[in-house]
C-alpha cells in the first residue's frame, strides 16, 4: 500500500482566511485535535510573520507529539533562523521555504531573473538543511510556472538538500487534467534523483476554480505521495483543499484509487470540522461535502424509501465512518461533572483542568436558568472560554454596565472598567444600545479603534438562547483583532467582545509586533 503523506495547514493558510485568527490557546487545542486525526504533518505557522505566530509554533513545537511540526518561511536567512528557533523544539521538525518561480511574479514582485531567483532558492535550501534535515521546498505559482524551469529548479533544490518538493496551484488556476500531466512530467523527467534521494512529491491547491481537491486527487493517481490540505477547506481567498474530501474519497474509492491509503483517524473527521469552525468562526455550509449538516440528510420522498430498504441506494459512506455525532445531546441542571467533560472530548476540546471547570460552572449556572443545555451551547462556553487571555493579556476588565434605550430617546450606555488596575467610567451615545456601548469603552480606552464588524447569533432559539456575539475591530494603522463573547444577555455579551478585542489591540500596539505578513506559496 502507498501512503499518502496528510500535510495539515490549517493552522498556517487556514489561519489566513478573513476573520480565522486564533489565540495561541485556540491554535494548540487545534494542533492537539490534529494529532488525534492523525495528520502526519502541522505546518503550525510562519514565524517570522509576527512575535504571536513565533510563539505560537515554538509552543505547538514543544507540546505536541506524533506529527512533523512544520514553520514557513521565504528564501531569507532571517526567515529560515527564525523557523528554526521556533520548530527546533519538536521531535520532528520541518522548515518550508519557498519563492515565487512564475513569470509573472518573477517579473512584478520579485523583480528577478531566473538565474537570481534559483540561486535564491538553492541558497535558502542550503542554509535551511544546515539547521534541519526535513527541509521542503515550494516553487510558488507552479501551475503557471514554465515546465522546464520548474524542473531545473527542483533539480537544483534537491541536489542542495530538499527532501520533499511541493508543486502548488498558488493562485488555483489548474485544470485537473494539465495538473496531473504537471505532476507526470516531473517524475518523468527527474525520475532519478527523486528516487535516489527519497524525495516527497507534494501538493498544495488553492480552490479559486472550485477544484483543489480534484486537481489533488489527479497529482496522486499521477504519484504525488503528499496532499497539503485544511480543515474544512478554509484558507485565503476561495480556500484550499479540503482535508476531509480529500481522504474520504481515498479511503471510498479504494476500487479507484488502488493500494492508496492514508493514517487519518477518519471518525475524527466531525469532531475536528466543528472545533475548527468554532474557534476560527467560519461556519461549516450545510450541503458542504462530508461535514456539512445536509451530508447524510434525506429529504426527498424518493430518497427516504430508498434509505429505509438499504442505505446503500443513497448513502455511499456511513455517518459514523467521520465520527458524526448528530446534534441530540442535552445536559440538564442534575447532570454530572463527568457528563460535561464527556462532551467535551466527544466534541475534540482538550481543555486544561482549569478550563474544564470553567466551563462545568457556566454549564450548571446556564442549566439553573433554562433547565436543558444543548450541545451548541456547551461548544459556544468552551470556545469563548478557550479563546480566554490570559491574567497578563488583560490590560482591561469589565466592572459595570448600564444601558438605557426605548423608542423615543436615543441610547445611552455608562460603562465602568478596570484599566491596569484602576477603575474609570466612561459615557457613551448610539443609534443603538450596543452603538452606545461601544462609544463608551472607546472613549476610556482609544477613540482611534472602530467596530468594523459585529455579529450576533441566539445558539439554540429561543428567548432564553445564549447570545453569541463576534465582533472585529480595527485600529488606526489598520490591524484587524477579532473576539467573541457569550452570555445569556445580549449587552454582556457585546460589552465583554468588545472587551476582548480592546486587549488584543492593546497588547499588539504594547508588544510592537508590527505589521503581519501574509505569506502565499
Amino acid at each position: 500500500m502507498k501512503k499518502i503523506i496528510i500535510f495539515d495547514t490549517t493552522l498556517r493558510d487556514g489561519e489566513q482566511s478573513p476573520g480565522a485568527s486564533l489565540t495561541m490557546q485556540e491554535k494548540i487545542i487545534v494542533a492537539k485535535q490534529l494529532a488525534k486525526l492523525g495528520v502526519d504533518v502541522i505546518e503550525a505557522g510562519f514565524p517570522i510573520s509576527s512575535e504571536g505566530d513565533f510563539e505560537s509554533v515554538k509552543l505547538i513545537a514543544k507540546e505536541i507529539k506524533g506529527p512533523i511540526i512544520c514553520g514557513l518561511a521565504r528564501t531569507r536567512k532571517e526567515d529560515i533562523d527564525r523557523a528554526w528557533e521556533a520548530v527546533k523544539y519538536s521531535k520532528k521538525p520541518r522548515i518550508h521555504t519557498f519563492i515565487a518561480t512564475s513569470q509573472v511574479h518573477m517579473d512584478n514582485k520579485l523583480r528577478k531573473s531566473k538565474e537570481e531567483v534559483m540561486q535564491m532558492a538553492v541558497d535558502a535550501v542550503k542554509h535551511a538543511r544546515s539547521l534541519c534535515k526535513d527541509i521542503e521546498f515550494s516553487p510558488e505559482d507552479s501551475a503557471r510556472t514554465d515546465l522546464d524551469y520548474m524542473c531545473d529548479i527542483i533539480k537544483a533544490v534537491i541536489e542542495a538538500g530538499a527532501t520533499t518538493i511541493n508543486i502548488p496551484d498558488t493562485v488555483g488556476y489548474a485544470e485537473p487534467e494539465e495538473f496531473g500531466k504537471r505532476i507526470k512530467y516531473v517524475f518523468e523527467k527527474l525520475n532519478n534523483i527523486i528516487k535516489s534521494n527519497k524525495v516527497v512529491i507534494s501538493i498544495h491547491c488553492h480552490n479559486d476554480l472550485g477544484l483543489a481537491v480534484a486537481n489533488s486527487l489527479e497529482a496522486v493517481n499521477n504519484g504525488a505521495t503528499q496532499v497539503e490540505c485544511t480543515i474544512n477547506g478554509i484558507g485565503e481567498r476561495a480556500g484550499n483543499c479540503s482535508l476531509e474530501e480529500v481522504v474520504m474519497n481515498l479511503k471510498t474509492r479504494k476500487d479507484f484509487f488502488k493500494d492508496i491509503t492514508t493514517g487519518i483517524n477518519t471518525k475524527e473527521i466531525f469532531k475536528t470540522s466543528q472545533l475548527v469552525s468554532s474557534l476560527t468562526g467560519i461556519a461549516v455550509q450545510r450541503n458542504k461535502a462530508i461535514v456539512g449538516s445536509n451530508a447524510f440528510a434525506h429529504e426527498a420522498g424518493i430518497h427516504q424509501h430508498g434509505m429505509l430498504m438499504n442505505k446503500l441506494t443513497y448513502e455511499i459512506m456511513k455517518p459514523e465512518e467521520i465520527g458524526w455525532i448528530g446534534t441530540t445531546f442535552v445536559i440538564g441542571k442534575h447532570s454530572g461533572k463527568h457528563a460535561v467533560e464527556n462532551a467535551l472530548k466527544e466534541m475534540g476540546y482538550d481543555l486544561t483542568k482549569e478550563q474544564v471547570e470553567k466551563v462545568i460552572i457556566k454549564v450548571k449556572e446556564l442549566a439553573d436558568k433554562q433547565k436543558v443545555v444543548m450541545r451548541e451551547d456547551i461548544i459556544a462556553i468552551a470556545t469563548d472560554i478557550a479563546g480566554e487571555l490570559s491574567k497578563d493579556e488583560e490590560i482591561i476588565k469589565l466592572d459595570e454596565i448600564k444601558v438605557s434605550t426605548g423608542n423615543k430617546m436615543q441610547p445611552e450606555a455608562a460603562v465602568t472598567l478596570i484599566i491596569d488596575g484602576k477603575k474609570k467610567t466612561g459615557t457613551g451615545k448610539g443609534v443603538g444600545p450596543v452603538d452606545a456601548v461601544s462609544h463608551a469603552i472607546r472613549t476610556m480606552i482609544d477613540p482611534s479603534i472602530t467596530l468594523k464588524e459585529y455579529g450576533l447569533k441566539a445558539i439554540t432559539g429561543g428567548t432564553d438562547a445564549l447570545a453569541d456575539v463576534s465582533i472585529k475591530i480595527q485600529d488606526k494603522k489598520g490591524n484587524i483583532f477579532k473576539a467573541e463573547a457569550v452570555n445569556e444577555d445580549i449587552m454582556m455579551a457585546s460589552a465583554i467582545a468588545l472587551i476582548k478585542g480592546m486587549n488584543k489591540a492593546l497588547n499588539f500596539q504594547r508588544n510592537k509586533k508590527g505589521n503581519r505578513i501574509h505569506a502565499q506559496y
